[in-house]
């Protein structure tokens, strides 16, 4: 495993990350959901993300009942706050009040004293930005947060965040955890140039577009039993990548890997750890042996004649637009 700064910033945080969206408290056991976590820290894995809208609030719980007993500042845990905990008006967004009453209660299910990177899971339109901003800047004070980052905001909101912190003396975010994988480009137009220059890293999810990178979909045929095209959770984020024509064209990735000596897993993680401003990918699993595997695409480097086969390959169905796009893919 190799390690990388999360953007200018002095924590190093393992590149390939281990998160439990959809997985943990919801998709798979308990006994397996722990069985990938030791899988994952035998490997060399540092960083666990996860959300505390993840299962209801329950992924959370499933991951700090597996990471008790583990030397804390070994290994950096990253959660998110916005999405709705409850019922009560106040249980959702970015208000100062949702941020500390959330950042307590996954403080609480971690079984942890602090959170190494807590995330505004969206941009909340609803709430001044100053006054969120405020609130992460008082967890960090008081310890109970290291470093604040973002997941999903655009290029201006970044930038608006940066520079009301810059105002008010605020910590400032390190990082943005967007969607990014071969398929879908969209923050190499602003996000990416934006954060390089201010020194933000990208901690990017759905390396393998859930799956769907891996081959396993293919076209002509249904999605395979117990895939995440078949889990409720999850389909109607896969579905836009799901055409034919795009199956078709992942499916000419296989020998570009082969060549490459790796499974096609692998490549799509190993794609996204190309751009210098990417700190991690964060990878699921249901299964130990999925997480060996995946672990495999630390450190690996492709030729620029590896990473100009693939854009020729899959030129047509690359999205850098989500406007273009019926439906862009979401998640929570």
């Amino acid at each position: 495993m190799e390690y990388r700064h999360l953007g200018q910033s002095g924590l190093k945080i393992s590149e390939i990350a281990y998160g439990n969206w959809i997985t943990h408290g919801s998709q798979v056991e308990e006994d397996a959901a722990r069985a990938c976590v030791a899988a994952a820290l035998y490997e060399g894995i540092t960083t666990f993300d996860t959300a505390d809208v993840y299962a209801g609030t329950r992924a959370e719980e499933v991951l700090g009942r597996a990471l008790a007993g583990v030397r804390r500042d070994s290994i950096e845990i990253c959660t998110k706050v916005y999405w709705p905990t409850g019922r009560g008006p106040n249980d959702r967004g970015l208000s100062r009040k949702h941020i500390m009453a959330a950042a307590h209660g996954s403080l609480r299910r971690l079984q942890t004293d602090h959170i190494d990177l807590y995330q505004a899971h969206r941009y909340d339109h609803e709430t001044p930005l100053e006054e969120t901003l405020r609130a992460f800047d008082d967890l960090v004070r008081q310890g109970k947060v290291l470093y604040v980052g973002v997941s999903e905001w655009r290029a201006e909101e970044i930038g608006d965040a940066l520079r009301i912190a810059g105002q008010m003396g605020f910590d400032r975010i390190v990082s943005n955890q967007p969607q990014y994988h071969m398929l879908w480009r969209v923050i190499e137009t602003e996000v990416i140039p934006l954060c390089a220059k201010e020194g933000l890293g990208q901690i990017v999810w759905s390396p393998m577009a859930q799956g769907v990178l891996t081959g396993k979909y293919r076209p002509g045929s249904p999605p395979p039993p117990g895939s995440r095209a078949t889990d409720p959770s999850g389909s109607g984020f896969i579905s836009h990548f799901l055409t034919e024509d795009t199956l078709s064209r992942v499916q000419q990735l296989a020998p570009i890997a082969t060549e490459a000596g790796l499974t096609m897993a692998q490549l799509a993680t190993a794609w996204t750890l190309q751009n210098p401003n990417v700190s991690a990918a964060i990878v699921g699993a249901t299964r130990p042996d999925q997480v060996r595997e995946n672990v495999k695409a630390s450190g690996v480097r492709l030729s620029d004649s590896v990473l100009r086969r693939i854009d020729d390959v899959l030129g047509p169905v690359i999205v850098r637009d989500p406007a273009k796009t019926a439906s862009p893919p979401r998640r929570a």
